[in-house]
């Protein structure tokens, strides 16, 4: 069985308001610097230190996706992210097709640095845009400019990556319908082949969500925020691309196979500070702040701050979580009797598709995946 990893790379130059990611600024790290490349020395060795950590437990095993996600990968030069890959190669293997993303902020990257990300294997990124409008940006503390997004986009194309994909966020305060609608077109105009839509979630602890319970902000009411999915639905698939889980739209061919890994439950290491990793039903964490994972790390110590062994019923829950999001469903026969009790009130409220119920398999509508949330909710309730 192949093996998924991940790479979290915790650094930003500004955090955004709405952001409660696991990242830190330099400012944040408080060691006087104001470098990212400064505050960031001795992570790849760390890295590199917790790969030969992964390959003494589980031998060699084939990677088949490697993700950088962030925080923002690309302030490190490509060359790091290279010594990463090869790491992982010699160490592990990669399969013939290995699918290896990088996230990537539009003020992050140019021309040349794209070319460096190619020529150490990267074949695949995703631009976090989040929206082309200047005041939706402000409103999200986003740095980027949206000029910039075109330009990027066709010079990723042009340095050969095989799949570029943007992600957009849609129901920011002040956000109309028309605002979203042309950045979703914005987006479909460039030669891309894969976009992430995800609805704006207000976060504790973070800027952005203490403004809203200050009331200096107002979240659009939900059914402002359906009728975004609706209408981005329809525009994704008059432009060619399927949905395949709830959030993500892909052209045949470049969904993104490392994210399918998740939602699978398949096996995955993940790299890094604050990173989750899961084999076999075990799942563990890293210890989150950078420096500290260093000093375990390049001890040659288990990063590890904590894990848990995922019991049957646990793993039967994360199941129908995930793949009830998929484009594929789940089975029927794979739920409990008390939950197919309760599937002929949401079927008769069109929640599924009409073809997919007749083959035994549940496929949310677009009106089901409008109320998927809900719907997980019955479910798993259903069994208390």
């Amino acid at each position: 069985m192949s093996l998924s990893v991940y790479v979290h790379i915790p650094y930003c130059v500004k955090r955004c308001g709405y952001c409660d990611f696991n990242t830190y600024t330099p400012g944040e790290l408080k060691n006087g610097s104001e470098s990212v490349a400064a505050v960031a020395e001795g992570y790849v060795d760390a890295l590199l230190a917790e790969i030969r950590l992964a390959h003494r437990r589980l031998g060699r095993r084939e990677i088949s996706t490697i993700f950088f996600g962030g925080g923002t990968p690309t302030l490190l030069p490509a060359e790091h992210l290279g010594r990463v890959i090869s790491a992982l190669e010699e160490s592990f293997g990669l399969t013939s097709e290995c699918e290896i993303t990088t996230e990537a902020n539009p003020d992050s990257v140019d021309a040349d640095s794209l070319v460096k990300l190619r020529r150490a294997g990267v074949n695949r990124i995703s631009f976090g845009v989040q929206s082309t409008k200047a005041h939706v940006l402000q409103v999200l503390d986003r740095t980027h400019d949206a000029s910039r997004v075109g330009a990027v986009v066709r010079e990723a194309k042009s340095a050969g990556f095989g799949s570029v994909s943007m992600d957009l966020i849609y129901g920011t305060p002040g956000e109309s319908l028309d605002d979203f609608m042309e950045s979703v077109d914005f987006a479909l105009s460039l030669p891309i082949d894969h976009l992430s839509a995800y609805a704006l979630i207000v976060e504790q602890g973070t800027k952005f969500g203490a403004a809203v319970r200050r009331g200096e902000l107002l979240m659009p009411n939900d059914d402002e925020t359906a009728e975004k999915y609706v209408k981005l639905d329809e525009k994704m698939a008059l432009a060619g691309f399927d949905w395949y889980e709830l959030s993500n739209w892909s052209k045949p061919g470049h969904e993104c196979r490392h994210n399918r890994a998740y939602w699978l439950s398949a096996d995955w290491w993940g790299l890094g500070a604050g990173a989750h990793s899961h084999i076999a039903g075990v799942r563990w964490w890293n210890f989150k702040h950078p420096q500290k994972y260093i000093e375990k790390a390049a001890s040659e110590s288990s990063p590890s701050a904590g894990n848990e062994v995922l019991s049957e019923d646990e793993k039967s829950v994360e199941s129908l979580m995930l793949q009830i999001r998929m484009r594929e469903g789940i089975t029927i026969n794979s739920l409990t009797p008390e939950q197919r009790s309760m599937l002929e009130q949401f079927n008769s409220r069109n929640l599924f598709e009409s073809e997919s119920w007749s083959a035994g398999r549940l496929v949310l509508s677009l009106e089901g995946r409008l109320l998927a949330d809900q719907i997980v909710r019955e479910l798993l309730s259903s069994g208390d």
